[in-house]
């Protein structure tokens, strides 16, 4: 796994030993971050963050700040080990916390994002849509997307409007807007 664009271009990411977390492939990264467009002076939240990638990609291609979440104790030692591996310490901040402590804690705090990165475990989809959407929404900027990335037999549906959807093989991306 690699990083695919931007300053950190090339650069190797590690990713949590196990089974626990399955990182977005290099393929789906590249095309997901073309569907993106710029990320110049954005604010992203990376939940369900697991090895990191997609806000290190995030990073290298111009994003301001990226908070990573994770609940897994691997999966935050090897966003931590890939951010100092790659010598990103400026706009971040990583947090070993439930997604949905997170959410409320952000909300409360006042936190807003212009990009959300939603990938979880895919068999809790199901669950985590209905779950996540009012709080996700409410820390959306105006105009801000959530990315969600699932399984295209249990999809992640989320109540927020949905702009786009590729399907990469087993792997469906949906793009969402603020309301």
């Amino acid at each position: 796994m690699r990083v695919i664009a931007g300053t950190l271009r090339g650069r190797r990411l590690a990713a949590p030993a196990g089974e626990a977390t399955r990182p977005t492939s290099d393929r789906v990264r590249e095309s997901l971050f073309s569907l993106l467009g710029s990320l110049e002076g954005v604010r992203v939240l990376d939940l369900f963050a697991g090895s990191g990638a997609l806000g290190i990609e995030a990073l290298s291609r111009g994003a301001a700040a990226v908070d990573f979440v994770d609940s897994a104790p691997a999966a935050v030692r090897a966003v931590r080990a890939n951010l100092d591996a790659l010598g990103v310490l400026d706009g971040v901040r990583v947090r070993r916390q439930d997604a949905r402590a997170f959410l409320r804690a952000a909300r409360a705090a006042g936190h807003e994002y212009d990009l959300v990165f939603l990938d979880p475990p895919y068999r809790l989809a199901a669950v985590l849509g209905r779950e996540l959407s009012p709080a996700l929404a409410e820390l959306l900027a105006a105009d801000g997307r959530v990315v969600s990335e699932s399984d295209r037999r249990t999809p992640l549906d989320l109540g927020l409007p949905m702009t786009d959807e590729r399907r990469y093989g087993d792997t469906l991306i949906r793009i969402h807007e603020h309301e």
